[in-house]
């Protein structure tokens, strides 16, 4: 079995079933900030650069759901200085095993890589919020879905149950 670095979003209810998910598989997971990395260029490209632009970004992510940000109108340098700036707009999990990395939780791509066997799989796109397309704003009384995520708002989450 494969010993995972697994950078997420603290606390994203998402990303905890993804890293359920591989340890059930009897893979190892150890889990990093993806806010905490400091994400150089280079660091950032071994993961995306074989991606279209567009597919470097968390859809979720409340600039990218509200149309201030759209990954599609989105060059090659302003898109990697974005990511640079705010780690939580980079499409998650980021996975790696030596030097093999995965983007996202295609659950197809993830099995064909290490393999998620004997598991029972989730059906849907687990890479999707767990709030659904409401986004955060649908666990009751966070008005915080069109604003940039920050500590404070990270925070806010623990009481909605769904983090």
């Amino acid at each position: 079995m494969a010993v995972v670095t697994f950078y997420e979003k603290p606390g994203c209810k998402g990303n905890l079933r993804q890293k359920i998910l591989l340890a059930a598989a009897g893979h190892t997971v150890q889990a990093k900030s993806l806010k905490a990395e400091k994400w150089t260029a280079e660091r950032l490209l071994a993961f995306l650069g074989k991606l279209p632009i567009s597919e470097w970004f968390n859809r979720s992510a409340p600039a990218i759901k509200t149309g201030e940000i759209v990954p599609d109108n989105l060059g090659f340098e302003t898109a990697l200085h974005l990511l640079q700036e705010n780690p939580l707009l980079i499409r998650r999990p980021l996975m790696e095993i030596g030097e093999e990395r995965q983007v996202g939780f295609d659950i197809s791509a993830v099995d064909a890589w290490i393999g998620l066997k004997n598991i029972e799989l989730p059906e849907g796109d687990i890479e999707a919020c767990v709030h659904g397309p409401q986004g955060h704003g649908s666990c009751g009384g966070h008005a915080h879905e069109s604003t940039p995520a920050s500590d404070e708002e990270e925070s806010s989450h623990g009481s909605c149950g769904n983090h």
